[in-house]
């Protein structure tokens, strides 16, 4: 009998990380609609370790159920995103500016070649992978930060940007271009030795420009 309980309950938490990977990446995108027997199909396993794993998901806010219709990927709140992004302008660019003195020509050349990736990634766009680089590349910015308290801030808002799905560059990949672009200014800045203030604004500017441009477009 256990070693039933734990067979289905390994079933049900590989259903439910299968599923969370395809909604997180894109492949199930908002108001995509789960069926439960094709997804038990197409992973080998039952109805019921896949059922327990939407209701996971539901509980997550990253799947909603309606009646009549069934269990569905929840879209992207756009309060949410848009309070997300606005306090991560604030603190990712504090954490931008007070790293600056620190970051070392080893860091900077590290930060350039994740950029070099990202435009890399331009032609054939994936703006998952985008995404994921542009994490790398900021990382690297803010990292240095010596005060914890706003590094917290910062990494708990790009948790939450996790939770919310959100790869703007997905609605946006216009954007992606202006952001490369952004980035390698932002390097130059730090290279020179510019004041606190001017990185400090430089890196608020580059977060809110994706955030109206995102605005923009859910507004068509």
């Amino acid at each position: 009998m256990a070693e039933t309980l734990l067979s289905a309950g390994s079933k049900s938490e590989q259903a439910y990380q299968a599923v969370k990977a395809r909604i997180i990446a894109g492949t199930y995108t908002p108001g995509y609609r789960l069926v439960l027997g094709s997804i038990a199909k197409d992973l080998g396993f039952s109805v019921v370790p896949v059922r327990e794993a939407i209701r996971r998901l539901e509980a997550e806010g990253l799947v909603t159920f309606e009646r009549n219709v069934g269990a569905t990927v929840a879209g992207i709140d756009p309060t949410e995103y848009l309070y997300t992004m606005q306090t991560l302008s604030i603190v990712e660019g504090a954490a931008t500016a007070l790293s600056a003195p620190l970051i070392d020509a080893v860091a900077v050349a590290r930060a350039r070649a994740i950029n070099e990736e990202m435009r890399e990634c331009l032609q054939h766009f994936d703006p998952v992978r985008f995404t994921r680089l542009n994490q790398d590349f900021h990382s690297v910015l803010f990292e240095h930060c010596p005060n914890p308290h706003i590094l917290d801030l910062v990494h708990r808002g790009w948790n939450r940007l996790a939770s919310l799905r959100s790869s703007t560059f997905r609605f946006v990949p216009g954007r992606a271009h202006e952001s490369v672009d952004e980035h390698e200014a932002l390097l130059k800045l730090i290279e020179s030795g510019a004041d606190a203030e001017t990185i400090e604004k430089a890196a608020r500017l580059h977060r809110s420009a994706t955030l109206d441009a995102y605005l923009a477009q859910a507004k068509h």
